[in-house]
């Protein structure tokens, strides 16, 4: 599907997901509610939608990129409590809250917003020490064994393989846990965005002249791709880029 479809299916689960019933407790279960997981080229838009769906349906966004985490700061540091079990002090490992889920709570203090969007982006991306970690998040909501605050839905995003030589190929198990969602690059859409966010006419004429050139790629050959800074391929053109030319 294309990113307006990409993004009115996302504002319809949170709205979904974070619907009551008259006796207080969600009409579709916490346990039975899947992250969403959006797979799609790099610059088509994946992360600045979920700006605007949070805008729009009025609540707060914290996003994240788990490139630059480690299994430390999605779960927590490790500390030593004191217990006593059977009359015996112990001494057990326990976990510090995770930065992820303490940036939530942060955010609904800041915004006075209860409800949410945890935007978890490249998470195809994130270390093989971690991935048993993102498996828990997307089955129980929880990081360690922290919960997310209620009427906090989890999205996803990330590239193909094709685009990204860290990207881990995601197994049945992982794709068992999420609403799954390809999305593709589309003019129309873009250029309808375009108007609406004043893009310069300039680059909108451009795009209805050379379509093609609205979203291309280039793959070099291995000995070409060591001479190029971006490896084996090269982007000549993508959506974000020419929202950056009607700047300058």
């Amino acid at each position: 599907m294309n990113i307006q479809q990409a993004k009115d299916e996302i504002a319809r689960t949170f709205r979904a997901y974070t619907r009551r019933n008259a006796d207080g407790s969600h009409r579709i279960p916490t346990e039975k509610q899947r992250p969403v997981l959006l797979i799609g080229p790099p610059g088509i838009g994946k992360t600045a939608i979920m700006r605007q769906i949070a805008d729009e349906v009025g609540c707060a966004l914290v996003a994240y990129s788990m490139t630059h985490h480690t299994r430390q700061s999605a779960i927590g540091l490790p500390f030593i409590s004191q217990k006593v079990y059977g009359g015996v002090a112990c001494q057990v490992t326990e976990y510090t809250m995770s930065e992820i889920v303490a940036a939530i709570y942060d955010t609904m203090q800041a915004t006075g917003k209860r409800s949410g969007i945890l935007f978890l982006d490249e998470i195809n991306c994130v270390s093989e020490t971690l991935t048993p970690v993102m498996l828990q998040l997307l089955q129980n909501k929880t990081f360690g064994n922290v919960p997310l605050p209620e009427d906090w839905v989890i999205v996803a995003a990330g590239n193909p393989p094709e685009y990204n030589k860290s990207v881990r190929e995601l197994d049945m198990v992982t794709l068992d846990r999420v609403k799954h969602i390809d999305v593709s690059a589309d003019l129309a859409i873009w250029q309808r965005y375009a108007v609406a966010q004043g893009v310069h006419p300039a680059v909108r004429t451009y795009l209805a002249v050379y379509p093609d050139h609205f979203y291309r790629i280039t793959f070099l050959d291995f000995f070409d791709s060591l001479k190029h800074p971006y490896g084996c391929f090269l982007y000549y053109s993508k959506s974000r880029k020419f929202s950056i030319v009607s700047l300058v």
